[in-house]
């Protein structure tokens, strides 16, 4: 696996595999990487010939409040990870390589990100848009594969391929959690030990949703009570919201029927995580391991 830090060794590698008739996929990340990513590399792998995972700690998606400068970063746990999945090439880019100095384009959406995240981090999926979209430009993927942990931006970037006419497959693959049912995330490394212990209110209180709406429950408040009312039994937790929106438009909805995306983000300490089950269109719930119930 080779690790190249510039635009121009990643153009001229991939280059060569598609003259060879390679297929490309891509797995973008922030690196500090963990089982959740492998499991997207892993699938990568099985599904192209050739995997590209981009390592860059996006500074376009945070607040000017927000832990960019002690963001976890770890290059050669992250080379070994990559190697043992499968990964032929490993970007890692600094911001200048990314971005020049006196750029004047970013890539805004309206709808999808008034809620949920995007209501409590204003500028986050700008960046993200913007980053993504030039990770594809660079890269030219067949198939780009995104964790369905981070919901909101799954969708945020499916309906950014469509709107732009990215000749993109965008792959979501379930989230992977440690024993407890914590979602594996690179931020879970802040929490102190009695932190990380409380942090399972998450999990927890999403599975009460789950039940409920597995036993017949229509009526989002009161999903939506009951999730609140669990978190809130933790000392620790400070909810930054709870909501139950359409999976398809990320509007909050009244009756639970269609697709359903239930997402929370819960400040653990000083922590913020998030955490999310989908319920299909066929009515058909998912765990916290996204078995069908």
């Amino acid at each position: 696996m080779q690790i190249v830090k510039t635009i121009e060794e990643v153009r001229k590698e991939v280059k060569q595999w598609k003259r060879e008739g390679f297929s490309v996929g891509l797995v973008p990340t922030m690196g500090f990487l963990h089982e959740g990513h492998k499991s997207l590399i892993e699938r990568a792998v099985k599904e192209n010939d050739r995997v590209v995972v981009s390592d860059f700690v996006n500074p376009t998606q945070f607040g000017p409040t927000e832990d960019l400068a002690s963001y976890p970063r770890d290059l050669e746990r992250d080379a070994k990870l990559c190697r043992e999945a499968g990964a032929m090439l490993l970007f890692h880019p600094e911001p200048e390589e990314m971005y020049f100095q006196d750029r004047t384009t970013s890539i805004n959406m309206e709808g999808l990100t008034k809620e949920l995240c995007g209501k409590s981090r204003p500028v986050h999926f700008s960046g993200v848009c913007t980053v993504v979209a030039k990770l594809f430009n660079i890269v030219t993927p067949d198939r780009a594969y995104f964790g369905e942990k981070d919901a909101q931006q799954l969708a945020v970037i499916k309906r950014m391929v469509r709107d732009l006419n990215f000749d993109i497959e965008i792959v979501g693959c379930p989230i992977i959690r440690e024993e407890d049912g914590l979602a594996k995330s690179s931020r879970n490394t802040y929490l102190s030990p009695e932190e990380r212990k409380a942090a399972v209110i998450l999990s927890q209180s999403l599975k009460i949703g789950q039940e409920m709406i597995a036993q017949g429950e229509k009526d989002a408040r009161k999903v939506k009570e009951a999730i609140v009312q669990n978190i809130t039994t933790e000392p620790l937790a400070k909810i930054d919201y709870v909501e139950i929106v359409s999976f398809d438009t990320i509007e909050p909805i009244s009756t639970i029927e269609g697709s359903v995306l239930t997402a929370i983000a819960v400040y653990i300490g000083k922590t913020r995580l998030i955490d999310n089950f989908i319920l299909s269109g066929k009515g058909e719930t998912y765990d916290n391991n996204n078995v069908k119930r």
